[in-house]
């Protein structure tokens, strides 16, 4: 029994689901030229993850099998960042070819891939009406934002992705900026 949609959760679901596999696709031409085996690990493990639930999505729309549930990314607690920005920065630029491709230019737009996608399927859950469809997209917005994090943290420890700082009392100001409301 397939599951009945509305026009614009349709419309939604289908651009998330052309989406994931361009995803998928993309992390897939990464394989080769990721030279950390930590980068190579996170990017198997998470192309492993997103194939899956992408499966698990297209049989839940053409099986409606209420029992079908997406998987939560096992999400690290354990996550020190590094704040500050190394002012010896190397200045970036787009590469000349393919071959230029490096862990950076690979971590960079799986985290891209994993931000964009996390929007596009919360956007979708605000459209579906169907509310198994909605908390699968609503569980796969959320394993997208973990994914996205995990790709960060590793950004961040390898120096690809810095933190900048407000100076202690502009992030004060801006902290107590807001006060509890009295209603």
């Amino acid at each position: 029994m397939q599951v009945q949609l509305g026009a614009h959760e349709l419309i939604e679901i289908n651009e998330v689901l052309s989406c994931m596999i361009n995803s998928i696709n993309q992390f897939q031409i990464y394989k080769p030229y990721c030279q950390d085996q930590e980068l190579k690990n996170i990017l198997e493990n998470q192309l492993s993850f997103m194939t899956n639930e992408y499966n698990s999505i297209i049989i839940t729309l053409q099986q409606k099998t209420s029992k079908n549930q997406l998987p939560n990314v096992e999400q690290r607690m354990d996550v020190t960042p590094i704040y500050g920005v190394n002012k010896n920065r190397v200045p970036e630029a787009p590469n000349a070819s393919i071959n230029q491709l490096n862990d950076r230019d690979i971590s960079s737009t799986m985290n891209g891939s994993h931000k964009a996608l996390s929007v596009l399927k919360m956007q979708a859950a605000l459209e579906c009406t169907d509310s198994q469809i909605r908390e699968m997209m609503i569980q796969s917005s959320k394993n997208c934002a973990d994914q996205a994090y995990e790709t960060w943290t590793y950004m961040n420890k390898k120096g690809y992705y810095q933190v900048p700082v407000f100076d202690q009392a502009i992030s004060k100001s801006m902290i107590n900026g807001f006060q509890q409301s009295s209603l």
